[in-house]
């Protein structure tokens, strides 16, 4: 189970707790139940009120569904937990699970929604124009810096899938481009780059800042709402907290802006 009261995001949280509610709501009655006869025991999976053999094709297929909604039912219960020890007396916000179609084009112009699909075709830590430093590992990936470590716990332990440093392309950019983080949000079925910018000499740090805001949004996508930046100067040092509030606010925005309401069942949060 994740750690999620580290630095919690409110609306986020409650995102989440409403996500699973409405996941529970949608699934069938399913239980197991193990029979003993003459010394033999065979289980049985029971769908509103219909039998299944455990080992028959629907038998699997429903056993796979329980497995999910306890898991779900324990992800609840412990997101509750939090929510009533950190705000138990704050209304709890209106935050729907939606569907989100936000896209962005690619070095050949299609138009690619940023859905679960686009995720799973990211590579994990695909870059290997540049060699990385051994200073900084975390899950077996050498990060490039402090903080991009500190980014990956932090996604780690408030259970975000995320992938770093993916190959992709998007229009404008010849070549490929390796975000530092592409992030996947199960609740609205969207995602999201993350750039962190690490430098300490301000003036380098203003033109790559600039360059990278161009790029992305010439692809179709708005800044602070498809892209998170994070940076780490002399003046402004990195705090994790900082991307916790960014995170919130970009999950809030692009939920309260969209309409399509999630209505499909999903396997996985």
């Amino acid at each position: 189970m994740e750690i999620i009261n580290k630095h919690i995001m409110q609306e986020y949280l409650a995102l989440k707790i409403n996500y699973c509610r409405k996941q529970l709501e949608r699934l069938p009655e399913i239980k197991l139940q193990t029979h003993n006869k003459n010394s033999d025991s065979k289980d049985v999976i029971l769908v509103y009120g219909h039998r299944y053999r455990a080992n028959s094709t629907n038998g699997k297929r429903y056993a796979k569904l329980l497995q999910y909604k306890e898991t779900l039912q324990r992800k609840l219960e412990y997101y509750e937990s939090v929510w009533n020890c950190k705000y138990k007396d704050i209304p709890f916000p209106e935050c729907e699970p939606h569907r989100v179609i936000r896209t962005l084009l690619s070095a050949n112009g299609t138009r690619i929604v940023m859905n679960k699909e686009f995720f799973d075709s990211l590579k994990n830590d695909a870059n290997t124009k540049y060699p990385k430093p051994t200073s900084y590992p975390f899950n077996g990936i050498y990060y490039r810096s402090a903080a991009e470590r500190e980014i990956a716990i932090f996604y780690t332990e408030t259970g975000i899938q995320f992938k770093y440093e993916p190959e992709m392309t998007i229009m404008g950019v010849p070549g490929f481009i390796y975000p530092d983080f592409v992030i996947y949000i199960p609740e609205l079925d969207n995602c999201k780059i993350h750039e962190h910018l690490g430098m300490k000499d301000s003036s380098r740090y203003l033109q790559i800042t600039c360059t990278k805001y161009h790029n992305y949004t010439n692809a179709g996508l708005v800044p602070e709402l498809d892209v998170i930046f994070t940076h780490d100067i002399e003046e402004i040092p990195f705090d994790v907290r900082a991307l916790s509030s960014k995170l919130n606010t970009s999950i809030y925005t692009t939920m309260i802006g969209t309409k399509q309401p999630i209505n499909t069942q999903q396997t996985g949060s």
